[in-house]
C-alpha cells in the first residue's frame, strides 16, 4: 500500500522542497521537507553590481542559460519585469535555457513563452549541462555570448562540474560566455528539531532525496560525527549518488529527477 511507503526527506532549498513534499504526498507518500540548501538573494555590493550589469546587457546574449528555477526567480525580481528578456529576444533573438523541467516551469511561470526555451527533452536520460548542450549546440557560432545564471557560491555549485563543462564547450565552437550569481547558496542552520529529524531518518529506513553534491556536503557538516551506514539515498544524478557514496550511505539509489519517476523509485525501494 502507498501508504506503507518509507518516509521521504526532500532535501531541495525551501521554495522547491515544498511543492515536492505537497506532491508527493497527494500519490500518498509520507514526505518531510528539511532542506539542505539556503537560498537568499544576491546582498554584496560586487554581486549586486554584476547582477544590475547582466540584466541590462541582456540582449547582447545569444542565451541566457538558467541552472535552476531559483535562477529563474531571482534574475527577474521585481524590478526587472520578465517582459524585458522578451524585449532582448526581439532584438537579438536571445535565447533561455534551461537544464530540466523545473527550471522549464519557472521561466514559463515567470511569463516566458515556451517557443523562446530550449531544454532536453521530457524523456531525456537525464536533466543536466551535457543533455541541454545536445540541444542547443547548434546555435553557438563564433563571436556568440551566453550568460549563465548561478547561485553566489563556488564555480561547482548546483551541478557539479556541468557549468564549467558547458563553458568549455561554448568557448569550443568559438562562443564567450558570462557568469553572473543571482542568488546566494549557503548552509542550512538547522534547529533542535530539524537536528532530531535527521538523526531520526539516518537510521529508521527514510529515503533521502537527494538532488545536489553540495546537499550531501552541507548535512554530513551539519550532523558531525553521524553514521550514515543505515541512511537510503535516492539520488538524481550520478555525481550525487558518488557524493552519497563518500559520505557514507549504506543504500545508494539513482533516478532521474522526474516526479514520477522519483515517486515510482521510492515506492519500489519499499517494495524491496
Amino acid at each position: 500500500m502507498l501508504s506503507m511507503a518509507p518516509r521521504a526527506i526532500v532535501t531541495r532549498p525551501a521554495r522547491e522542497a515544498a511543492q515536492w513534499v505537497a506532491d508527493l504526498q497527494a500519490r500518498g507518500i509520507a514526505a518531510c521537507a528539511l532542506p539542505l540548501i539556503a537560498i537568499h538573494p544576491v546582498s554584496t555590493p560586487l554581486l549586486l553590481q554584476a547582477l544590475h550589469g547582466a540584466r541590462q546587457r541582456l540582449p547582447s546574449y545569444r542565451a541566457v542559460m538558467f541552472v535552476s528555477g531559483n535562477a529563474v526567480q531571482y534574475f527577474f525580481d521585481s524590478n526587472l519585469p520578465i517582459a524585458l528578456m522578451g524585449q532582448a529576444q526581439t532584438a537579438t533573438k536571445t535565447r533561455a535555457w534551461a537544464p530540466g523541467p523545473g527550471t522549464v516551469a519557472a521561466l514559463r511561470q515567470a511569463g516566458l513563452p515556451t517557443q523562446h526555451i530550449d531544454a532536453p527533452a521530457a524523456d531525456a536520460a537525464q536533466f543536466d549541462s551535457e543533455a541541454l548542450w545536445q540541444v542547443v549546440a547548434p546555435q553557438i557560432g563564433p563571436g556568440d555570448r551566453v550568460l549563465i545564471v548561478r547561485g553566489g557560491t563556488t564555480p561547482g555549485a548546483e551541478g557539479g562540474s556541468g557549468r564549467e563543462w558547458l563553458s568549455r564547450q561554448i568557448a569550443a565552437a568559438g562562443g564567450t560566455v558570462d557568469f553572473v550569481a543571482a542568488y546566494e547558496r549557503g548552509a542550512p542552520q538547522f534547529d533542535a528539531d530539524q537536528q532530531a529529524l535527521a538523526r531520526q531518518a539516518a537510521t529508521d529506513g527514510s529515503v533521502w532525496l537527494l538532488s545536489s553534491s553540495e546537499a550531501v556536503a552541507h548535512l554530513a557538516a551539519a550532523l558531525p560525527g553521524q553514521h550514515w551506514g543505515q541512511a537510503r539515498a535516492l539520488a538524481t544524478h550520478p555525481r550525487i549518488a558518488q557524493a552519497a557514496q563518500a559520505a557514507g550511505f549504506g543504500s545508494v539509489n539513482e533516478c532521474r529527477p522526474a516526479f514520477n519517476e522519483v515517486a515510482a523509485s521510492i515506492e519500489s525501494l519499499h517494495e524491496h
